[in-house]
């Protein structure tokens, strides 16, 4: 059996879709890659994501009017445009649930509620519905209902200050992380709902929040920090320049090479690695010097042994000493690398995580692709980013509207 003969994951699976940003369409679009049918619904005025033309001050415009930042992140959808502040507009939607298995939206609480689009009221419909939420800072609490951003999730789950010492100035982590996170984890749960629905035989909320999620990206940090709260909060001395000249173990640690391209060495288990690291390195007579013979000493004399591999890492390319380590141990190392030389990469290449896409306007074009590899159920990139409301009468059609009842709902202003 050919992969394309093979069955998708969630071939058979209806989403109805009701988000907007980043936060809701990422776990919508990662069904979508496992074969979900998912149905975008937008307001006349489409989705916010479709309008971001300038990021962080940088032209994220795209030719025909389109923009990167919804292109990225919407594929495999059929979008629909609904004006959901008309009862009729509602009405369409109560109409899909019938036969859903997820509803996905991400909207300030109190918004589901007003239109008549609850879990409560939609569990009426379809008991064994998938309800998924994603909220700021979780339902519940006395800011269950403020809005938020991804950089309102870093800030308040403390990954802002993960990217520095204790005492320097909060800084964001860039890629709108937080965002991602959160929408990462809401399609888990919704893969965790349905399974659990294949089992019990109940559909479920299932509920994510941009706090709860960051705090989770930080797992092991807010874990080792709660069960030792009595030592420093951060492994970087606040004493040290940076990040770097801060590293107690200077075998887990990054250089730059002669080309002033960077390698980072992750050789935890320091004291296995010190006797071949050095022998590969050509500072052989360090092996048994008592200031760096094991892991403490080298610790405790840090800024010496870091200033020597400093020196050392400059002298040669990193191509030449990703050769050298590669055959002198196993050591654990990697270039540190940009953005953009991602679709270069090998293994990203021959692992397929950069997809190529055929764009009906754009032409060919890159995109992240899907994490996950599946032997029987693979996973694709079917359809690019809609346009607003592209779908509307197909979908209508197959849910049973005639075109008299089309042609009304457009007379009416209910769809494009």
């Amino acid at each position: 059996m050919t992969t394309e003969d093979k069955p998708a994951a969630l071939q058979g699976i209806k989403v109805v879709d009701w988000t907007i940003w980043q936060f809701g369409p990422i776990a919508s679009t990662m069904l979508g890659d496992l074969g979900a049918d998912v149905i975008k619904i937008e307001s006349l005025d489409g989705d916010p994501g479709r309008t971001v033309f300038r990021a962080g001050g940088v032209d994220r415009s795209l030719p025909g009017g389109r923009t990167s930042y919804f292109e990225a992140i919407q594929r495999n959808k059929r979008s629909i445009a609904l004006d959901l502040k008309k009862p009729e507009g509602v009405a369409v939607v109560l109409e899909m649930i019938k036969d859903a298995d997820v509803f996905v939206q991400n909207f300030r609480k109190g918004v589901a509620e007003r239109l008549g689009l609850s879990y409560e009221i939609l569990k009426e419909i379809n008991p064994k519905l998938i309800y998924a939420s994603g909220s700021g800072y979780g339902p519940k609490g006395p800011d269950s209902d403020m809005p938020a951003l991804d950089s309102a999730a870093q800030a308040r789950s403390g990954l802002m200050y993960a990217t520095g010492p204790e005492d320097a100035d909060p800084y964001p982590v860039q890629g709108v992380i937080g965002d991602q996170i959160g929408g990462i984890t809401l399609g888990w749960g919704i893969l965790a709902a349905l399974m659990a629905r294949s089992i019990h035989g109940i559909g479920q909320l299932v509920e994510a929040s941009h706090l709860g999620s960051a705090i989770w990206l930080q797992g092991l940090a807010v874990g080792m920090g709660l069960l030792t709260q009595d030592r420093p909060p951060s492994e970087i001395n606040n004493s040290y320049h940076s990040p770097r000249d801060a590293a107690f173990n200077p075998l887990a640690n990054y250089y730059k090479c002669k080309d002033d391209r960077w390698i980072m060495l992750a050789n935890f288990q320091a004291d296995r690695y010190w006797t071949d690291f050095a022998l590969a390195l050509g500072i052989e007579e360090l092996i048994d010097e008592p200031k760096f013979h094991d892991m403490d000493a080298r610790g405790e004399n840090r800024g010496e042994l870091i200033a020597i591999l400093d020196k050392r890492f400059a002298e040669k390319p990193y191509v030449q000493w990703a050769e050298i380590l590669a055959s002198s141990g196993d050591f654990i190392f990697s270039p540190v690398q940009r953005l953009m030389e991602l679709k270069d990469d090998v293994q990203v290449v021959a692992n397929g995580y950069i997809a190529d896409v055929d764009h009906p306007t754009l032409g060919p074009i890159k995109l992240a692709d899907h994490p996950l590899r599946y032997s029987e159920t693979p996973h694709n990139i079917r359809t690019v980013a809609p346009e607003l409301g592209q779908h509307t009468e197909e979908i209508l059609l197959e849910m049973g509207f005639g075109w008299d009842a089309i042609s009304g709902l457009q007379e009416r202003g209910v769809i494009l």
